[in-house]
This record gives C-alpha cells, structure tokens and sequence, in this order.
C-alpha cells in the first residue's frame, strides 16, 4: 500500500505519512482514523497489536554522509 493510498484510507496526505516514516513527526490519530486503521489491518489479518511501537528509522541510526 502506498502512502498515498493509506493517507487516502485514514483521511490524511501522503506528506503527513512520509513524515510520521521519517520520524519527522509523531503521528496522532482521531477515533475515526483509528477506525479506519483497524479495518485496514482486519483486511490483512492483523490486529493493532501488530503494529510497531515506534514509527520512523531506529533510534541511534546514523546517516551515512561524510
């Protein structure tokens, strides 16, 4: 699923997705948002307990620049 349809999915852009994986910014999500997340995860057999604790690249990860 690309961000652009999960934004789509749960009502927000494919920008506020990108930034939430970026570790960006935090997501926050309206009851509706979660209600929509839930029957998307049902759809793929999952459960919100599926989910990761953290969104974003792994704490601690350095950029390979020099």
């Amino acid at each position: 699923m690309s961000q652009e349809e999960f934004g789509r999915a749960i009502g927000t852009t494919a920008r506020t997705i990108s930034r939430w994986e970026a570790g960006d910014s935090v997501p926050t999500f309206t009851v509706t948002q979660m209600k929509a997340i839930d029957r998307l995860l049902r759809s793929k057999g999952k459960t919100i307990q599926d989910l990761p604790d953290d969104f974003g690249p792994p704490k601690g990860q350095l950029s390979e620049e020099t």
